[in-house]
């Protein structure tokens, strides 16, 4: 059991800051660090309670995946889809990058837990920051303070270091956003169960708890301890009969996940609620069902196309109490994005603060909005579970134009950890790359998986046996016609896929049996046209192709019996 305070010292004689602070959580501390900010020049009060802006460095607004790295024991444990290196180069990388990284600032020491603080399930980590920024969206992401002190100095916990890497004489020191791009990197010790980061002071780089400890160190410790740490969104759905079933959902980030967790139905008598929309830590039951529960204790959301058609409940939820990142500022200090089906009040100033001429993005593409989970107004009951909510159906799925029809059963738990693995999707802003271009991305989870992945595909089968198995399902919003437009709404009317696959897991709608999986039959999903639900047999078998190619990349890691199931595709359709 390390000794938190020791360590701390340990790592403030290496970072060199002027001062230390340990956070101990609650809502006025909280509101002093946002009025720190606010007094700094960093945060812009909004005309909407509690609630700031924040806009960042132009190079500072992404994850950087090829800058993230895995320092396993051996770069075959990495996997061919994680940038690796030795944990000894790296750590001696790092000492040198850190020795003095704080200079002339004051480290922050941030307690905090992954999960309710009192569920045996939950994960603790430390978090060490130069950035004040971090500290305000941690305080909503996790549990932070003296109380979550108290379970590390019983217990362990994930030492986390981070710097924006720009100390006194740095000529940027001075920066309402200080980073370091250029020398840019974050680091996760799967053996050591550590994460250091420096250089940039945005979403996943800098809030360590979220896509660091809850998904790559968290998916290493699952592997380990047999359970599952997955980029899923989870949501109940309740039918007209007050029969309640929950779902899980994963999707490349900013490809409607968030949407789908906080969907209305526009089904008379149905009702969904939201339990996270990002990340699901999933367990074995005694009962032989499998358990889900968020981690998180915030919504870290995507905001441009956020709206009150597309995601009325988000809107609900981000009314107060938000802190947003890189939208534009209107007239009546309020915010706008694109896709925000407002007119917003001039003068309107962009995320770079300039006056918007509306032809430029007035709204970076990632911008975000980050508010409480527990303020939703459409939470569910269950959100904090200690023990988790029972999973009937998993969905997963990205951005395809064509091939993939609209909803697709899997026949199979391997059948479906076949379809989960060959999930690609056209790219978004989230992470850094070619907009638009086809990548794949198993299980949503490429940018996020700590080990090699073809064994993490044999974990997911390794489930098989239990009792109470979720059905799989392989979804498609954003097939496209001849006329290159989408043959799907979307939005609400994905309530009436969400129906579909309610009553299939009830054993009441029929579908239909085919090669590729059960799809409906045709009247079983209203409004959905004959084209969206049905599959080219040629486009498949080279689908298929494509797929065999991909999956060499894993060599002997990948698993025989996805490879059994590739080859019975072929042979059938």
């Amino acid at each position: 059991m390390a000794d938190p305070k020791k360590w701390v010292a340990e790592m403030a004689t290496l970072l060199q800051p002027e001062n230390i602070v340990w956070i101990e959580g609650g809502e006025e501390e909280h509101q002093q660090i946002l009025d720190a900010l606010v007094k700094a020049g960093i945060a812009i009060p909004l005309d909407r309670p509690k609630s700031y802006l924040f806009q960042s460095d132009p190079r500072d607004v992404a994850r950087v995946e090829e800058k993230t790295f895995i320092c396993s024991p051996t770069k075959e444990e990495a996997g061919p889809t994680n940038h690796w290196m030795a944990a000894e180069e790296m750590k001696k990388h790092l000492l040198q990058l850190f020795k003095g990284a704080m200079k002339g600032r004051t480290l922050y020491v941030i307690p905090y837990s992954m999960g309710p603080i009192d569920s045996p399930f939950s994960k603790l980590g430390i978090q060490l920051t130069d950035s004040l920024y971090v500290v305000a969206h941690m305080a909503i992401m996790t549990r932070v303070g003296r109380e979550v002190l108290k379970k590390i100095e019983q217990k362990s916990f994930v030492p986390c270091v981070h710097s924006v890497g720009v100390p006194q004489g740095h000529p940027d020191f001075d920066s309402k956003w200080p980073c370091n791009p250029e020398k840019l990197i974050v680091a996760h010790f799967t053996k050591e169960r550590e994460i250091w980061s420096f250089g940039s002071g945005y979403g996943g780089n800098a809030l360590l708890g979220k896509k660091c400890l809850a998904l790559r160190i968290a998916s290493v410790l699952a592997r380990d301890e047999g359970w599952l740490a997955e980029h899923m969104l989870i949501v109940g759905i309740t039918n007209p009969h007050g029969e309640k079933r929950y779902f899980l959902g994963a999707f490349p980030s900013a490809c409607g996940k968030t949407n789908l967790a906080m969907i209305t139905p526009n089904i008379p008598g149905w009702k969904a609620e939201t339990v996270g929309d990002d990340i699901a830590w999933i367990r074995p039951g005694k009962d032989g069902w499998l358990y889900a529960v968020n981690p998180e204790a915030g919504f870290f959301g995507v905001a441009p196309g956020t709206s009150e058609k597309s995601n009325p409940k988000a809107m609900a939820t981000i009314a107060t109490n938000t802190l947003f990142t890189n939208v534009a500022l209107t007239g009546d200090k309020n915010v706008y994005w694109e896709g925000m089906d407002i007119e917003p009040k001039p003068p309107v100033t962009t995320w770079l603060g300039k006056p918007w001429d509306g032809k430029e993005k007035a709204a970076q593409p990632n911008a975000r909005f980050t508010a409480p989970v527990a303020q939703s107004p459409h939470v569910d009951p269950a959100w904090e579970a200690e023990e988790g909510v029972p999973i009937s159906g998993i969905l997963f799925g990205g951005r395809r134009s064509d091939r993939i029809p609209l909803v697709t059963e899997a026949k199979s738990w391997a059948q479906g950890v076949l379809y989960a693995a060959s999930i690609s999707s056209e790219m978004t802003a989230a992470a850094a790359g070619t907009i638009g271009k086809l990548r794949h991305d198993p299980f949503a989870m490429l940018p996020f998986c700590g080990y090699n992945m073809g064994d993490y595909f044999q974990h997911w089968l390794s489930f098989q046996n239990l009792p109470h198995l979720p059905k799989i399902y392989l979804v498609n919003w954003f097939r496209k016609g001849a006329d290159g437009k989408y043959l799907w709404p979307g939005f609400s009317d994905n309530t009436r896929v969400l129906k579909w696959i309610f009553e299939r897991t009830q054993g009441k709608s029929e579908g239909i049996n085919t090669p590729i999986g059960i799809l409906p039959k045709k009247g079983e999903i209203d409004g959905a046209v004959d084209e969206i639900l049905t599959y080219d047999p040629e486009g498949w078998k080279e689908e298929v192709k494509e797929l065999k190619h991909y999956f060499t990349l894993f060599g002997h890691h990948f698993p025989q019996a996805l490879s059994n199931e590739l080859e019975s595709l072929v042979t059938k359709i």
